[in-house]
């Protein structure tokens, strides 16, 4: 059986994809079409891949390390469960891992 994700809308409508063990969050949502930028490709270079992690699967997730905190210090509209998109990987663990995508996106170049 196939792990999924639930990627939520800045408008809240859900949208649940397959989620291969072992590809980021990142590649997921672009294998789906989901509107992720992920600006740097996912080498952690941006925080155009910034996510909203529900609440509920934070404790499952390893914690951020310090690039990926000070990355998420530039995202417009940080959460206290912000975390970048290209640094989450799925296991099997996270089957069902529910993820909102952010109202405002930040750019190091542009801002929308």
């Amino acid at each position: 059986m196939m792990a999924k994700i639930v990627f939520l809308s800045a408008e809240g409508d859900a949208q649940e994809v397959e989620a291969p063990e072992g590809c980021s969050v990142l590649d997921i949502a672009h294998r789906n079409g989901i509107d992720i930028e992920g600006a740097c490709e996912g080498q952690m270079a941006c925080s155009t891949c910034h996510v909203i992690v529900d609440p509920a699967w934070v404790s499952k997730l390893p914690a951020p390390c310090e690039e990926e905190e000070g990355l998420l210090d530039l995202v417009k509209g940080l959460t206290q469960t912000s975390r970048l998109g290209c640094q989450l990987t799925m296991i099997e663990a996270l089957n069902g891992l529910t993820l909102q995508l952010p109202r405002r996106k930040s750019n190091l170049i542009f801002e929308d």
